[in-house]
């Protein structure tokens, strides 16, 4: 009879596996403990430390008594594992390595419990309380509402007002308002800004990043990074981009305006341009101008997320007010995706009769106070 096969051992010092355990488990609790407090990374540290200290024991008494492990662990030179007890060892790891990312968020949801919402609130306020979500912000035009400013008798005033307040260089309009006709007969104006879509054109072809989407749901551009090429420009289905062919006359007040990519002031040459949607406003808790100045409150600003809008005057659930209205956007067979809706009309809601055609001309209300204005064409 043949002998008993002896279990194949790993003639591995001790010291050097506990070592070498001991040192994953603490970069291991050394990354999932980053952003937890210090009483919690300590409580997880202690108990790493108590599963060593199993281990430790547990091998010390593989084989006899427990009597003298220290002496036998301690006193240099390799001790045998069996592969049995490493399996299990590196089994038992693999168990506790799941459960300590957790734990420590878990722990700090008990240590601090002033870290609920309400308990900021308190602290610093509801107007500084951290925003919860990113916004997906979005616009609704109510062609029923719009008349292209004909009842007041003056030139669109959401184009006015956004010239006026982002100083665009003439002959810029950010949000031009065109007149288009309607089936059968007569016609209805359409105030059209970038339809900042989701599924860009403009994004997918600027071969220096220079135009790109933010997490808000917005088409950018940064005119430091812009090279002037406007590949962009010809792959924009809406002609809503403008190019400064020069250096546009600036008004004194933004001539030496720190330069902000949400913004776009002062105007840089040989840079392309466009609508932001004004989220540095809506930040600051007003609306854009060009809904500030809409006489008849026929466009409304609003969060996808939280699912409002508003004209300034009255506040609508997004979802129903475009469902309920039968609401479309631009040249949706292109697939762009655009975050600008119309609700199909021709001014009817303010008395608008669609044969009554004409737009009076957009002035640039501060192109007096800009040196070579008058001079200047792009």
């Amino acid at each position: 009879m043949g002998s008993k096969r002896q279990p194949r051992r790993f003639r591995v010092p001790v010291l050097l596996r506990v070592g070498a355990g001991a040192a994953v488990l603490a970069a291991v609790v050394a990354a999932v403990t980053a952003d937890a407090s210090w009483p919690a990374m300590l409580l997880v540290m202690a108990a790493v430390a108590m599963l060593m200290a199993s281990f430790i024991y547990s091998i010390s008494t593989a084989s006899g008594s427990p009597a003298g492990w220290q002496s036998r662990i301690f006193a240099g030179g390799p001790r045998p594992v069996d592969r049995r007890s490493a399996v299990r060892f590196l089994g038992l790891s693999a168990l506790f390595a799941g459960p300590v990312t957790v734990v420590p968020r878990v722990l700090d949801s008990v240590l601090k419990p002033d870290s609920s919402e309400s308990a900021v609130a308190a602290q610093l306020g509801p107007a500084q309380v951290p925003a919860s979500r990113v916004r997906q912000w979005t616009m609704i035009v109510d062609l029923r509402f719009c008349d292209g400013c004909q009842s007041v008798r003056s030139a669109p005033r959401c184009t006015s007002a956004c010239i006026a307040g982002h100083f665009a260089p003439e002959p810029m309009e950010w949000i031009e308002v065109y007149e288009a006709e309607l089936e059968g007969e007569g016609t209805r104006f359409l105030p059209t800004p970038c339809q900042h879509c989701q599924n860009p054109p403009c994004v997918n072809v600027c071969p220096v990043a220079a135009t790109f989407s933010s997490p808000e749901g917005l088409v950018l551009i940064d005119q430091n990074r812009c090279i002037g090429c406007r590949i962009c420009m010809a792959a924009c289905p809406y002609d809503r981009r403008f190019f400064n062919w020069g250096a546009p006359p600036v008004p004194p007040d933004v001539v030496d305006a720190e330069y902000d990519i949400e913004v776009q002031a002062p105007a840089l040459k040989g840079t392309v341009m466009k609508c932001d949607f004004c989220p540095d406003m809506v930040r600051a808790g007003t609306l854009p101008y060009c809904i500030q100045a809409c006489p008849n409150d026929a466009i409304y600003y609003g969060d996808l997320e939280e699912d409002v809008a508003s004209n300034g005057v009255d506040v609508v659930s997004i979802s129903n007010y475009l469902a309920d209205n039968d609401a479309f956007r631009l040249k949706e067979e292109l697939g762009t995706q655009p975050r600008v809706f119309y609700v199909p009309g021709h001014g009817e809601a303010v008395g608008r009769n669609p044969r009554s055609e004409g737009l009076l001309p957009t002035t640039w209300p501060w192109i007096e106070q800009a040196e070579g204005s008058d001079q200047w064409s792009r």
